[in-house]
This record gives C-alpha cells, structure tokens and sequence, in this order.
C-alpha cells in the first residue's frame, strides 16, 4: 500500500484541517493526578472527550451500591499521543478501573475493554472488499464505522 508517510509527505493534509477537537497548539506536561490535569486547558479537553465517549457508548450505568460490595476506584492515565513521524497530535486522557482494587468472584464476574483489535479491522475491510462496497469512515475511537 502507497501511503503519504511512505513517500515522506509530513504536511497535514488539509481535508481534515478542521476536523481537530484540539486548538491549541502548546504541549502540556503530563499531570501527575487528575486535579493537576483539570487546571490545564489541554488535558481538561481530554478528559471532556474521554467522558462524553464512555456516556456516548453506553460504557456504565449509575447504580445504587449494593450492601457489602468493595468499591472500584478508577484512574485517569495521561498520555500524550504521537503521530507516525513522532511529532505530537493530541493530549489523551483516559479513565480506567483500578484492577489493584478489584477481587475477582466478588467484585467483578468479566472484564471488558473496548479496543478494536486490528484483526477485527481486517475483517470488515476484507468484508466490504468482497461486496465492493465504498468505505465513508472508520472511526476507532467511538467503535463504530460506517460502511456505504
């Protein structure tokens, strides 16, 4: 496959100039806790797009504890994301469970994790292939892709 990269073309491409949630250009160091992260414009856009993602895909609902349940805490981890060539592309913030507090049996009967495995890509790229159907967007982040 012939890609942009391959043929050392770096410069953003300008049909998704106006596609980027992040306006600002300045880097910001990666906070040690989420009450650093919430002072910091960048990373207070992460976490934004982290939660309305998780509400968005329906990852949890509130639920009323149940009586003699251990309580899952949860993290943020911050990390900065790179593009191919290395250079910086956007804060990411991301809210996990902390497995440390987790007992399995008691708390927790399964896990889950929403990645989209790369074998799983292949397949509906392999599918719309074979039915010679146009592919609109892919979009990882949310889970979801649109085939046309």
């Amino acid at each position: 496959m012939v890609t942009r990269s391959k043929h050392g073309i770096v410069k953003p491409n300008p049909k998704y100039r106006d596609q980027s949630h992040h306006t600002s250009t300045s880097i910001s160091l990666i906070p040690k806790n989420p009450i650093h992260a919430l002072r910091d414009h960048n990373w207070k856009i992460a976490m934004r797009e982290e939660y309305d993602a998780l509400i968005d895909n329906g990852t949890w609902k509130l639920v009323p504890r149940p009586p003699n349940m251990n309580i899952i805490r949860s993290l943020w981890i911050f990390r900065h994301k790179t593009k191919s060539d290395g250079s910086f592309e956007r804060h990411k913030a991301r809210l996990v469970g902390d497995g440390k507090t987790q007992r399995e049996g008691i708390d927790c009967d399964e896990t889950f994790s929403p990645v989209v495995k790369p074998t799983t890509i292949r397949v509906v790229l392999s599918i719309a292939l074979a039915k010679s159907w146009k592919i609109h967007q892919l979009d990882v982040k949310k889970l979801s892709y649109m085939v046309i």
